[in-house]
């Protein structure tokens, strides 16, 4: 399991890789998306981030998530309305998302018979599989 402060050195270690500054509005961007549980959108993001630093600019938080998505601590997800949006890579291992096409509400869920499945396809078919991800759509219980 990956703690807060370890991504935050993962993603400081990647920064001076690059030859990147480590400055206090990319550290608070950073630490308050590792803080998040849900799936967050850059507006969303830009909105907390503002309540600490008012001047900052939506560029600066767009610049952060990419740079959190290049080093690998960020995950990029579009669930079909057009908006971007960015989960923690899960602790947990791999989860796959029910997605409600009313509300939009997003649920992570695992399932090891679905993960054998796919597996045991694959290895039938002779496919190699290097990622894969299981959206399904449909409707929450509360807008069904």
């Amino acid at each position: 399991m990956i703690k807060r402060q370890e991504r935050m050195d993962l993603f400081n270690a990647y920064l001076e890789e690059k030859g990147l500054k480590s400055t206090k509005q990319r550290y608070y961007i950073a630490d308050t998306f590792f803080r998040t549980t849900t799936h967050i959108s850059l507006d969303e993001l830009f909105r907390k981030v503002r309540r600490k630093f008012p001047k900052i600019g939506f560029a600066t938080v767009y610049r952060t998530m990419r740079l959190l998505t290049e080093c690998g601590l960020a995950i990029e997800r579009q669930f079909g309305d057009g908006q971007t949006r960015y989960e923690n890579v899960p602790e947990d291992g791999h989860h796959d998302h029910l997605i409600c096409i009313k509300c939009s509400r997003i649920e992570e869920f695992h399932n090891q018979k679905i993960e054998d499945l796919q597996e045991e396809t694959a290895k039938k078919l002779g496919f190699k599989v290097i990622r894969h991800k299981l959206e399904l759509y449909g409707y929450c219980r509360n807008c069904a």
